[in-house]
C-alpha cells in the first residue's frame, strides 16, 4: 500500500494505492474485508465516515432476526426451498436467490465461529422460529442487537488482522476510466483535517466494495440511525444502475429513540393513543375501525409478526390497517401518536384485559409464554424482558411513560444492480449489504442480514479470484481521473468561498420532507409527478445555493448533494412505476387506481382488491440509471432459479479447472 502527495488546483492531496478499497464499516463491509484478507489479499483499506456509525451497529428490534437455512428440528428444509421462498417474494433474480440460500449456512457458521451468540440447545441444535414471508422456521436471533453483535465480532476480527482503517474519511466520489465502464478509484474528505487545502484523499485502486447501507438520509420520518445516511448517489453519478428502488419497507417505530416496534412490542398488546401537539385530548383512535375487542387485540398482536406495512393486510381488519390509521392520524390530522404499555386497549365499556375474549391464536401464544398478565408492561416483561430493558437503557421507562411512534422508513429492498458475485454493471464496483438491490418486493424478515454476509463473501472471492491485479501507477491513474477530481475540487472552492450557509439544513429538510410525503406508504401519481419536478429543479440549482465554512461542513455539503441526487432518482423510479400502471404492493398503497383505499372517513374502509401482478411493470424488475443529467429506465424479467447439475465428478472437474465462473 503506497502513499503519495500530489498537488491539484492548490490542494495538497494524499493518494493511497491499494488493490481494494472497502467503503463503510457495517457488518457486510467488515465481512468483505475479513474474507478478502483471509484469501490472502492484504493490500486493502477500509474508509468510513464514522467507524461503527452504520445501521448494523445502531439498529435492531425486539429480537432482531437473522434468516438462514433451517439446521435443526423435524421440519425438512433445503437450499432449493429457501431459494424458492426468496424468489417468490417477486422481482428478485432466481440465481441470486439461489446464491443467498446456498451461502447461508457458511455465512451463519462464520458468525458463530467469530463468537456471535446465537442460541442452541445442549445437543447443538440451532433453534429457529417463523418470521414474515417464511415457509419454515428459518429465523434465529442473538437478541435485540443481533446486527450489533455481528458488527462487534467482525470489527474485532478486522483489528486482529490489522487491516488498515481510515476513520472519519467520507468518500464523496467514485472515479471511473475514460469509457466510464469501470471504477478505478475514489475521492474522499478527511473530516479530521482542519485545513481544507489538505483535507482531500485520493484512492487509486483496482476494486471498490461499497457497503454504505441504505439511503436513510433522504427520509424525514425514519427509523434509520441518525448516523446512517447512505451515499448511493455517488454510485449513480458514476454510472452504476439501480433496481427496485420503489421497494422500501415501512413500519411502526419509536421516534425519540429510533427503534423498530415489532415482535414482542406488539404481542404485549399495548394501547394506541392519539393526542394533540401538546399531549392533550387523549383518545384510542383505532376503536372506530374495528367491530369488537377480539379483532382489535388480534390486529395489534399480529402487528408483531407482520411488522412491515403491507397493503395486502389492510382488509378484514388486518394488522396493516393499524399502520394506515397511525399514518393518517399524524399526517392528515396533525396529531401525535403513542404506544401506552401502562394501559390495556379499551373497547366500548371494556377497559380491562380479558383473556377469554382473545382470539385463540393470541390467547395460546400469551399462555404458552406465561404472559397472561393484567397490563401490557407485565406481558412484555414475561415475553421478552430485554425488549423492555432496552428502552430503559435509553432513558425511557415503559412502565411509566408512553412512547411516541410513527410509520417510518426502515429498509430499502432495492438499491444498486449486481450480478451473482454482487458486481455492479459498473465493473470492479461491488455493492454489498443494503446498498445492493438484491431483494425483491417481499422478503423474509432477517434475510437482509444473510444477504449482506453471503454477498460480501462472494464479492471478496470474486475480487481475489478475478481482479487480484497490481494497482496501476499514479501517473496512469491521474491521466484518467484528474478531470473528474478537478470538478469536485472546483465545487469545493466555490462552497468554501461562499462560507457557512444557513440554507444547507433547510434544503436537506426539504429533500427529506419531499421523500417522506411522496415516497412513503401512500403514493399517488400526481403527487409524485410534482415531487419529481421539484427534485429535478433543486438538483440543478443546489450547487449555487449552498456553502461551507469548514472541512466538516464541506463533507456535509457533498453529502447534501448526494442525497439530492439520490432522492431525485428514487422519486423518478416511483414515478416510472406508477405511470406504467403499477399498483399497491410491497410496503406502499397506491391511490387513484383500482385497488386503492377509497374512503377512510367515518370509521369506514373501502378496499377493492389487491395487486395481481399481471402487468409488466408489476412482474418485472425496474432498472434505472443516470447519465448526463437524465434518468433512463427499463424493465427486466427476473431470471429463474437455475437448474443445477450437481454430479460430483463434473463439479470437481469444473472446480479444479476453474470453469465455474469463480466457484
Amino acid at each position: 500500500m503506497e502513499n503519495e502527495l500530489i498537488h491539484i488546483d492548490g490542494f495538497e492531496i494524499r493518494c493511497i494505492s491499494a488493490n481494494t478499497l472497502i467503503i463503510g464499516s457495517g457488518a457486510a463491509a467488515l465481512n468483505a474485508a475479513v474474507s478478502l484478507h483471509s484469501f490472502g489479499q492484504h493490500n486493502l483499506v477500509i474508509a468510513t465516515s464514522k467507524w461503527g456509525g452504520g445501521t448494523s451497529n445502531n439498529a435492531g428490534s425486539d429480537k432482531q432476526t437473522y434468516y438462514k437455512l433451517s439446521l435443526s428440528g423435524t421440519q425438512p428444509d433445503s437450499v432449493p426451498e429457501m431459494a424458492a421462498d426468496l424468489f417468490n417474494g417477486r422481482c428478485m433474480h432466481g440465481d441470486i436467490a439461489l446464491c443467498e440460500a446456498q451461502g447461508s449456512v457458511r455465512a451463519f457458521m462464520n458468525l458463530v465461529s467469530l463468537g456471535v451468540k446465537f442460541p442452541h440447545d445442549r445437543f447443538g441444535a440451532w433453534a429457529g422460529y417463523k418470521t414474515d414471508h417464511d415457509s419454515r422456521s428459518r429465523a434465529t436471533s442473538a437478541g435485540p442487537y443481533t446486527s450489533k453483535r455481528m458488527f462487534e465480532a467482525l470489527a474485532g476480527e478486522v483489528k486482529r488482522r490489522k487491516i488498515r482503517i481510515l476513520d472519519r474519511h467520507q468518500v464523496i466520489s467514485l472515479l471511473t476510466d475514460n469509457d466510464k465502464s469501470r471504477v478505478i478509484g475514489a475521492l474522499a474528505i478527511n473530516i479530521k483535517e482542519k485545513d481544507p487545502a489538505k483535507a482531500f484523499v485520493l484512492f487509486n485502486c483496482e476494486n471498490i466494495i461499497l457497503g454504505t447501507g441504505g439511503p436513510g438520509g433522504i427520509y424525514d420520518t425514519t427509523v434509520y440511525p441518525v448516523s446512517q445516511t447512505g451515499s448511493v448517489g455517488m454510485a449513480f453519478e458514476a454510472g452504476a444502475s439501480g433496481q427496485n428502488l420503489t421497494e422500501s419497507q415501512f413500519g411502526i417505530a419509536s421516534v425519540k429513540f429510533r427503534w423498530n416496534l415489532s415482535g414482542s412490542y406488539q404481542q404485549a398488546i399495548p394501547a394506541y393513543i392519539s393526542t394533540d401537539k401538546k399531549g392533550n385530548d387523549r383518545k384510542e383512535f383505532l376503536n372506530q375501525f374495528f367491530p369488537d375487542y377480539r379483532s382489535l387485540t388480534k390486529a395489534i398482536f399480529l402487528k408483531g409478526y407482520q411488522w412491515p406495512f403491507d397493503p395486502g393486510k389492510i382488509g378484514d381488519h388486518g394488522s396493516s390497517l393499524i399502520d394506515l390509521l397511525v399514518y393518517r392520524e399524524i399526517k392528515e390530522k396533525k396529531q401525535r401518536v403513542f404506544l401506552d404499555y401502562t394501559s390495556n386497549p379499551s373497547f366500548g365499556k371494556i377497559s380491562d384485559f380479558l383473556p377469554d375474549e382473545l382470539d385463540p391464536e393470541v390467547f395460546n401464544y400469551l399462555k404458552n409464554s406465561g404472559a397472561l398478565k393484567k397490563n401490557p408492561v407485565e406481558r412484555l416483561h414475561a415475553i421478552n424482558f430485554p425488549a423492555f430493558d432496552l428502552y430503559r437503557q435509553h432513558g425511557i421507562d415503559l412502565s411509566k411513560e408512553m412512547v411516541e411512534i410513527a410509520v417510518c422508513a426502515q429498509h430499502n429492498n432495492g438499491g444498486l444492480k449486481g450480478d451473482i458475485w454482487w458486481e455492479s454493471d459498473l465493473k470492479h464496483l461491488f455493492p454489498i449489504g443494503e446498498v445492493n438491490g438484491s431483494h425483491g418486493v417481499y422478503r423474509p424478515g432477517g434475510s437482509a442480514l444473510n444477504s449482506g454476509q453471503v454477498g460480501s463473501y462472494r464479492a471478496a472471492w470474486q475480487v481475489f479470484r478475478k481482479y487480484n491485479n497490481p494497482v496501476s501507477g499514479t501517473d496512469i491513474f491521474l491521466k484518467q481521473s484528474k478531470m473528474q477530481v478537478e470538478k469536485k475540487l472546483l465545487l469545493a472552492k466555490k462552497w468554501l468561498a461562499a462560507g457557512s450557509h444557513p440554507g444547507n439544513k433547510k434544503y436537506l429538510q426539504e429533500i427529506r420532507k419531499r421523500m417522506s410525503d411522496a415516497g412513503a406508504i401512500i403514493r399517488n401519481l400526481n403527487k409524485v409527478n410534482y415531487a419529481v419536478s421539484e427534485a429535478s429543479e433543486i438538483l440543478n440549482d443546489l450547487p449555487g445555493m449552498i456553502g461551507s465554512g469548514s472541512v466538516r461542513e464541506l463533507a456535509e455539503t457533498f453529502r447534501l448533494m448526494d442525497h439530492c441526487l439520490t432522492h431525485y432518482i428514487y422519486l423518478e423510479a416511483i414515478r416510472e412505476y406508477l405511470a406504467g400502471g403499477g399498483r399497491s404492493r410491497g410496503s406502499y398503497l397506491v391511490t387513484g387506481t383500482d385497488n386503492a383505499i377509497i374512503d377512510i372517513s367515518g370509521g369506514k374502509i373501502t378496499h377493492t382488491g389487491l395487486c395481481n401482478y399481471d402487468r409488466p411493470i408489476e412482474k418485472e424488475i425496474l432498472e434505472i440509471s443516470y447519465r448526463d443529467g437524465k434518468t433512463f429506465s427499463k424493465l427486466v424479467k427476473p431470471r429463474e432459479i437455475p437448474a443445477q447439475n450437481l454430479w460430483f465428478e463434473k463439479v470437481w472437474k469444473d472446480y479444479l479447472e476453474d470453469n465455474s465462473e469463480g466457484c
